[in-house]
């Protein structure tokens, strides 16, 4: 029988790595994007066949129970919310709305149209905020510092609750930072190799950075989909880290990043103190023993590697267009 996954968030970048493995399992998938959405939908471009597009929003709680009745999944993944933290500041209100209701509408939805499926629920390190420990692991205390990971808290314990009160089988990914070439160049990791790719070629002269001593637990997207995955294929439900376990400076990703091009950074790099985050201070470092021990995961890509792979990415892509 051919299992059914419903993907929110399908445009985004785990979205699109995550249609991919299910589709290479046999899976039929449905994805869920906003019907007046503007989203790029470059990302899944090449998967265009084999998904079925469904419209429906998480602030709609009608469309959501629309879109589980018509697909009927056997497992639904929550990758959508505004995952933006400097944006959480400035619509800290909007966030809260698709990132932690929109996450209690999802919830509902499942259990009043099909209480057997299997959900997964997208977490993130920033739950942790300023963490009395590190690494931190699964029953670390959650001390959110920024709207964005106090919706995600949010989120999560109400995917918790509806687990022990509907008897639902709801988990969560708590994810670290992970990055791939279909990361936006917003984020750090992306803005770096793209950058020095933009050096390489002449298209640009320098990069502008925050805090070079700011530390992060980096892992590559399609290591984490796959831990995703993993998660609703067990007899019971769990909550998992799901991260590198490791941590690296902004430094050490520049010197990486320049490195790949033969490229000295310091005769590129400018520090901008207005790039800096009020929480520099906190190190994000997740702990991977349970998933390990339990799940046998752990991730496939080094951070040398994901370096790597995304600076080649960023020079062919920009070989190209400028061409």
């Amino acid at each position: 029988m051919v299992k059914k996954a419903l993907i929110t968030g399908l445009t985004g970048q785990d979205g699109s790595y995550l249609a991919e493995l299910l589709l290479l399992k046999g899976y039929e998938v449905f994805g869920l994007v906003r019907r007046s959405s503007s989203s790029n939908l470059d990302r899944i471009s090449h998967l265009s066949g084999g998904i079925r597009i469904l419209s429906g929003d998480l602030l709609d709680q009608s469309s959501l129970m629309d879109v589980i009745t018509e697909s009927q999944p056997d497992e639904i993944y929550n990758l959508a919310s505004q995952s933006y933290v400097p944006i959480s500041w400035t619509q800290p209100a909007l966030t809260a709305e698709y990132t932690a209701l929109g996450v209690s509408r999802i919830l509902e939805s499942i259990r009043r149209c099909k209480p057997d499926a299997r959900f997964y629920q997208a977490s993130s390190s920033e739950v942790f905020g300023q963490p009395d420990e590190s690494p931190q692991n699964e029953r670390t205390a959650f001390r959110p510092r920024n709207p964005y990971g106090a919706a995600k808290a949010y989120a999560h314990w109400m995917t918790i609750n509806y687990r022990q009160q509907y008897n639902l089988y709801a988990c969560c990914g708590i994810t670290y930072t992970h990055e791939s070439p279909r990361r936006g160049t917003e984020f750090v990791f992306r803005k770096i190799t793209h950058t020095a790719a933009m050096i390489k070629l002449g298209l640009a002269k320098e990069l502008k950075l925050g805090n070079l001593e700011a530390r992060r637990d980096w892992c590559y997207a399609k290591d984490a989909v796959y831990a995703m995955w993993l998660m609703l294929q067990q007899e019971k439900p769990d909550d998992y880290i799901i991260a590198s376990g490791e941590a690296h400076s902004v430094r050490e990703l520049v010197e990486c990043a320049f490195g790949c091009v033969g490229l000295d950074w310091q005769d590129y790099v400018a520090v901008d103190s207005s790039f800096y985050r009020p929480d520099e201070s906190v190190q994000l470092i997740g702990c991977i023993n349970k998933i390990r021990d339990d799940l046998g995961w752990k991730p496939e890509y080094s951070f040398k590697q994901l370096v790597e792979l995304m600076v080649d990415h960023d020079l062919k892509e920009l070989s190209g267009e400028k061409s």
